[in-house]
Protein backbone atom coordinates (compact mmCIF):
# COMPACT_ATOMS: atom_id res chain seq x y z
CA UNK A 1 0.00 0.00 0.00
CA UNK A 2 1.16 3.53 -0.72
CA UNK A 3 1.11 6.15 2.04
CA UNK A 4 -2.43 7.52 1.71
CA UNK A 5 -4.24 4.15 1.34
CA UNK A 6 -2.13 2.77 4.22
CA UNK A 7 -3.12 5.77 6.33
CA UNK A 8 -6.81 5.22 5.58
CA UNK A 9 -6.53 1.53 6.52
CA UNK A 10 -4.86 2.42 9.81
CA UNK A 11 -7.58 4.96 10.52
CA UNK A 12 -10.29 2.33 10.10
CA UNK A 13 -8.40 -0.03 12.42
CA UNK A 14 -7.94 2.74 14.99
CA UNK A 15 -11.66 3.55 14.85
CA UNK A 16 -12.31 -0.04 15.93
CA UNK A 17 -9.69 0.16 18.69
CA UNK A 18 -11.39 3.31 19.98
CA UNK A 19 -14.81 1.63 19.98
CA UNK A 20 -16.22 3.63 17.08
CA UNK A 21 -16.64 0.60 14.80
CA UNK A 22 -17.47 -3.01 15.54
CA UNK A 23 -14.83 -5.52 14.56
CA UNK A 24 -17.11 -6.87 11.83
CA UNK A 25 -17.61 -3.39 10.37
CA UNK A 26 -13.89 -2.64 10.54
CA UNK A 27 -13.09 -5.90 8.74
CA UNK A 28 -15.74 -5.06 6.10
CA UNK A 29 -14.30 -1.62 5.49
CA UNK A 30 -10.75 -2.94 5.31
CA UNK A 31 -11.91 -5.56 2.79
CA UNK A 32 -13.15 -2.70 0.58
CA UNK A 33 -9.55 -1.49 0.56
CA UNK A 34 -8.33 -4.90 -0.54
CA UNK A 35 -7.16 -6.32 2.81
CA UNK A 36 -7.89 -9.97 3.57
CA UNK A 37 -9.20 -11.05 6.98
CA UNK A 38 -5.77 -12.04 8.27
CA UNK A 39 -4.10 -8.81 7.19
CA UNK A 40 -6.98 -6.78 8.63
CA UNK A 41 -6.74 -8.58 11.98
CA UNK A 42 -2.98 -8.00 12.11
CA UNK A 43 -3.43 -4.30 11.35
CA UNK A 44 -6.05 -3.94 14.10
CA UNK A 45 -3.74 -5.65 16.59
CA UNK A 46 -0.85 -3.36 15.63
CA UNK A 47 -2.96 -0.23 16.02
CA UNK A 48 -4.22 -1.49 19.38
CA UNK A 49 -0.66 -1.85 20.64
CA UNK A 50 0.32 1.65 19.51
CA UNK A 51 -2.75 3.51 20.79
CA UNK A 52 -2.10 5.42 24.03
CA UNK A 53 -4.76 5.21 26.74
CA UNK A 54 -5.44 8.64 28.16
CA UNK A 55 -8.49 10.03 29.90
CA UNK A 56 -10.06 13.36 29.12
CA UNK A 57 -11.52 14.40 25.80
CA UNK A 58 -11.61 18.12 26.45
CA UNK A 59 -15.28 18.26 25.49
CA UNK A 60 -17.81 20.37 27.32
CA UNK A 61 -17.93 23.67 25.47
CA UNK A 62 -21.13 24.11 23.47
CA UNK A 63 -19.72 26.36 20.78
CA UNK A 64 -18.53 25.43 17.31
CA UNK A 65 -15.84 27.92 16.21
CA UNK A 66 -17.03 30.28 13.50
CA UNK A 67 -20.51 28.76 13.31
CA UNK A 68 -22.46 31.87 14.31
CA UNK A 69 -20.89 33.99 11.57
CA UNK A 70 -20.99 31.28 8.88
CA UNK A 71 -22.34 32.24 5.46
CA UNK A 72 -24.37 30.04 3.09
CA UNK A 73 -22.71 27.66 0.63
CA UNK A 74 -23.87 26.87 -2.88
CA UNK A 75 -22.97 23.94 -5.15
CA UNK A 76 -20.75 24.78 -8.11
CA UNK A 77 -19.04 22.94 -10.95
CA UNK A 78 -16.10 23.86 -13.14
CA UNK A 79 -13.97 22.29 -15.85
CA UNK A 80 -11.20 20.20 -14.36
CA UNK A 81 -8.25 18.39 -15.92
CA UNK A 82 -10.23 15.13 -16.43
CA UNK A 83 -13.79 16.38 -16.65
CA UNK A 84 -16.23 18.34 -14.53
CA UNK A 85 -15.28 19.01 -10.91
CA UNK A 86 -17.79 19.61 -8.13
CA UNK A 87 -17.64 21.57 -4.91
CA UNK A 88 -19.40 24.16 -2.81
CA UNK A 89 -18.66 27.88 -2.80
CA UNK A 90 -19.17 30.45 -0.06
CA UNK A 91 -18.65 34.09 -0.96
CA UNK A 92 -17.31 36.36 1.77
CA UNK A 93 -18.32 40.01 1.93
CA UNK A 94 -15.74 42.18 0.11
CA UNK A 95 -13.27 39.30 0.14
CA UNK A 96 -9.79 39.75 -1.27
CA UNK A 97 -8.51 36.36 -0.09
CA UNK A 98 -9.50 32.78 -0.81
CA UNK A 99 -9.33 29.41 0.95
CA UNK A 100 -9.44 25.94 -0.60
CA UNK A 101 -10.94 23.39 1.82
CA UNK A 102 -9.91 19.73 1.42
CA UNK A 103 -12.20 17.19 3.02
CA UNK A 104 -11.61 14.08 5.14
CA UNK A 105 -11.68 10.54 3.76
CA UNK A 106 -15.48 10.37 3.65
CA UNK A 107 -15.71 12.94 0.88
CA UNK A 108 -17.45 16.31 0.74
CA UNK A 109 -19.77 15.78 3.70
CA UNK A 110 -22.12 18.35 5.19
CA UNK A 111 -19.49 19.04 7.82
CA UNK A 112 -16.78 19.77 5.22
CA UNK A 113 -19.19 22.11 3.46
CA UNK A 114 -19.87 23.92 6.74
CA UNK A 115 -16.17 24.68 7.13
CA UNK A 116 -16.27 26.65 3.86
CA UNK A 117 -19.18 28.69 5.20
CA UNK A 118 -17.32 29.40 8.41
CA UNK A 119 -14.27 30.69 6.55
CA UNK A 120 -16.49 32.93 4.42
CA UNK A 121 -18.06 34.30 7.59
CA UNK A 122 -14.57 35.15 8.81
CA UNK A 123 -13.81 37.09 5.61
CA UNK A 124 -12.25 34.45 3.35
CA UNK A 125 -14.18 33.29 0.30
CA UNK A 126 -13.96 29.52 0.37
CA UNK A 127 -14.19 26.64 -2.08
CA UNK A 128 -14.62 23.12 -0.69
CA UNK A 129 -13.71 20.68 -3.44
CA UNK A 130 -15.23 17.22 -3.93
CA UNK A 131 -12.39 14.82 -4.73
CA UNK A 132 -14.94 12.17 -5.67
CA UNK A 133 -16.17 14.25 -8.61
CA UNK A 134 -14.90 11.69 -11.11
CA UNK A 135 -17.11 9.07 -9.41
CA UNK A 136 -20.14 11.37 -9.67
CA UNK A 137 -19.59 13.17 -6.38
CA UNK A 138 -19.83 12.22 -2.71
CA UNK A 139 -23.65 12.25 -2.93
CA UNK A 140 -23.47 9.10 -5.05
CA UNK A 141 -22.26 7.07 -2.07
CA UNK A 142 -24.91 5.98 0.41
CA UNK A 143 -22.27 4.01 2.30
CA UNK A 144 -19.48 6.25 3.69
CA UNK A 145 -17.14 3.25 3.66
CA UNK A 146 -17.57 2.98 -0.12
CA UNK A 147 -16.66 6.66 -0.47
CA UNK A 148 -13.54 6.07 1.63
CA UNK A 149 -12.59 3.02 -0.46
CA UNK A 150 -13.01 5.00 -3.69
CA UNK A 151 -10.68 7.71 -2.40
CA UNK A 152 -8.13 5.11 -1.30
CA UNK A 153 -8.07 3.55 -4.77
CA UNK A 154 -7.72 6.78 -6.76
CA UNK A 155 -4.21 7.84 -7.81
CA UNK A 156 -2.52 10.63 -5.89
CA UNK A 157 -1.66 12.48 -9.11
CA UNK A 158 -5.37 12.81 -9.86
CA UNK A 159 -5.96 14.47 -6.53
CA UNK A 160 -3.10 16.91 -7.03
CA UNK A 161 -4.36 17.85 -10.50
CA UNK A 162 -7.88 18.41 -9.15
CA UNK A 163 -6.59 20.48 -6.22
CA UNK A 164 -4.55 22.67 -8.53
CA UNK A 165 -7.68 23.13 -10.62
CA UNK A 166 -9.46 24.18 -7.43
CA UNK A 167 -6.78 26.82 -6.87
CA UNK A 168 -7.37 28.02 -10.46
CA UNK A 169 -11.10 28.29 -9.78
CA UNK A 170 -10.49 30.20 -6.56
CA UNK A 171 -8.21 32.67 -8.29
CA UNK A 172 -10.81 33.20 -11.01
CA UNK A 173 -13.53 33.90 -8.41
CA UNK A 174 -11.36 36.13 -6.21
CA UNK A 175 -9.02 37.78 -8.74
CA UNK A 176 -5.68 38.98 -7.43
CA UNK A 177 -6.18 37.36 -4.07
CA UNK A 178 -3.75 35.44 -1.95
CA UNK A 179 -4.75 31.80 -1.60
CA UNK A 180 -4.57 29.35 1.30
CA UNK A 181 -5.37 25.65 1.54
CA UNK A 182 -6.75 23.89 4.62
CA UNK A 183 -7.14 20.11 4.82
CA UNK A 184 -8.35 17.67 7.44
CA UNK A 185 -7.21 14.07 8.02
CA UNK A 186 -6.89 12.60 4.48
CA UNK A 187 -7.18 16.19 3.24
CA UNK A 188 -4.41 17.25 5.61
CA UNK A 189 -2.21 14.63 3.99
CA UNK A 190 -3.03 16.11 0.59
CA UNK A 191 -2.00 19.55 1.83
CA UNK A 192 1.40 18.07 2.65
CA UNK A 193 1.42 16.46 -0.81
CA UNK A 194 0.67 19.82 -2.45
CA UNK A 195 3.61 21.36 -0.61
CA UNK A 196 5.85 18.45 -1.62
CA UNK A 197 4.81 18.77 -5.27
CA UNK A 198 5.77 22.44 -5.31
CA UNK A 199 2.79 24.80 -5.32
CA UNK A 200 4.16 28.36 -5.37
CA UNK A 201 0.69 29.91 -5.62
CA UNK A 202 -0.14 29.05 -2.00
CA UNK A 203 0.56 31.83 0.46
CA UNK A 204 -0.51 29.70 3.42
CA UNK A 205 -1.13 26.00 4.05
CA UNK A 206 -2.82 24.42 7.06
CA UNK A 207 -2.74 20.61 7.37
CA UNK A 208 -4.82 19.24 10.25
CA UNK A 209 -3.53 15.85 11.52
CA UNK A 210 -2.60 14.67 8.02
CA UNK A 211 -0.16 11.89 7.10
CA UNK A 212 3.26 13.10 6.04
CA UNK A 213 4.61 11.93 2.66
CA UNK A 214 7.62 9.63 2.67
CA UNK A 215 10.89 11.60 2.56
CA UNK A 216 9.16 14.98 2.16
CA UNK A 217 10.87 17.78 0.27
CA UNK A 218 9.04 21.10 0.49
CA UNK A 219 11.69 23.22 -1.19
CA UNK A 220 9.42 23.97 -4.16
CA UNK A 221 6.84 25.72 -1.95
CA UNK A 222 8.97 28.42 -0.37
CA UNK A 223 6.21 31.05 -0.56
CA UNK A 224 3.88 29.03 1.69
CA UNK A 225 3.60 29.77 5.40
CA UNK A 226 2.66 26.45 7.03
CA UNK A 227 0.59 26.04 10.19
CA UNK A 228 0.19 22.37 11.12
CA UNK A 229 -2.04 20.83 13.79
CA UNK A 230 -1.82 17.54 15.64
CA UNK A 231 -3.63 15.98 18.59
CA UNK A 232 -1.50 14.80 21.51
CA UNK A 233 -3.53 11.57 21.80
CA UNK A 234 -3.27 10.82 18.07
CA UNK A 235 0.05 8.98 18.29
CA UNK A 236 -0.40 7.28 14.91
CA UNK A 237 -0.19 10.62 13.09
CA UNK A 238 1.51 12.86 15.65
CA UNK A 239 4.62 10.66 15.70
CA UNK A 240 5.45 12.17 12.30
CA UNK A 241 5.57 15.70 13.73
CA UNK A 242 9.38 15.79 14.22
CA UNK A 243 9.90 14.68 10.60
CA UNK A 244 7.49 17.38 9.41
CA UNK A 245 9.34 20.02 11.38
CA UNK A 246 12.71 18.86 10.05
CA UNK A 247 11.44 18.94 6.44
CA UNK A 248 10.01 22.44 6.88
CA UNK A 249 13.28 23.62 8.41
CA UNK A 250 15.30 22.14 5.53
CA UNK A 251 13.07 23.92 3.01
CA UNK A 252 13.31 27.22 4.86
CA UNK A 253 9.53 27.61 5.09
CA UNK A 254 7.89 29.86 7.65
CA UNK A 255 6.03 27.46 9.90
CA UNK A 256 4.46 26.69 13.24
CA UNK A 257 3.41 23.25 14.47
CA UNK A 258 0.79 23.00 17.20
CA UNK A 259 0.10 19.82 19.19
CA UNK A 260 -3.21 20.30 20.97
CA UNK A 261 -3.13 18.74 24.46
CA UNK A 262 -5.76 16.12 25.38
CA UNK A 263 -6.95 16.11 21.75
CA UNK A 264 -7.26 13.07 19.52
CA UNK A 265 -7.45 12.60 15.77
CA UNK A 266 -10.21 14.61 14.03
CA UNK A 267 -10.57 16.89 17.05
CA UNK A 268 -11.82 19.74 14.83
CA UNK A 269 -14.77 17.82 13.38
CA UNK A 270 -17.78 18.78 15.52
CA UNK A 271 -19.92 16.13 13.80
CA UNK A 272 -17.66 13.29 14.98
CA UNK A 273 -17.10 11.43 18.25
CA UNK A 274 -13.56 12.77 18.80
CA UNK A 275 -14.54 16.44 18.66
CA UNK A 276 -12.67 18.48 21.25
CA UNK A 277 -14.27 21.89 21.61
CA UNK A 278 -11.39 23.52 23.48
CA UNK A 279 -8.80 22.33 20.96
CA UNK A 280 -11.05 23.29 18.02
CA UNK A 281 -11.58 26.79 19.38
CA UNK A 282 -7.84 27.26 19.90
CA UNK A 283 -7.06 25.95 16.41
CA UNK A 284 -9.66 28.22 14.78
CA UNK A 285 -8.22 31.26 16.54
CA UNK A 286 -4.69 30.33 15.45
CA UNK A 287 -5.75 29.74 11.82
CA UNK A 288 -7.43 33.13 11.56
CA UNK A 289 -4.42 34.83 13.12
CA UNK A 290 -2.16 33.00 10.63
CA UNK A 291 -4.30 34.05 7.71
CA UNK A 292 -4.36 37.62 9.00
CA UNK A 293 -0.58 37.58 8.94
CA UNK A 294 0.14 35.78 5.68
CA UNK A 295 -2.91 36.44 3.47
CA UNK A 296 -3.15 40.16 4.16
Amino acid sequence: MTSLPRYIAEEIATDHVDGLLTRREAIRRLALLGLGTGAAAALIAACDERKPRHAGSGEGLATVPGERQALPVEPITWKGPRGELQGVWSQAHNARRGVLVVHENKGLTDWAQSVAGRFAGAGYSALAIDLLSEEGGTVQFNDPAQATAALAKAPRDRFLADLNSGVDELQARVPGSKIAVVGFCFGGGLVWQMLASGTPRLSAAVPFYGPLPDNPDFSGSKRSAVLAFYGALDKRVTDSQPAAEAALDRAGLIHDIVVEPDADHAFFNDSGPRYNAAAAEDAWRRVLEWFGRYLS
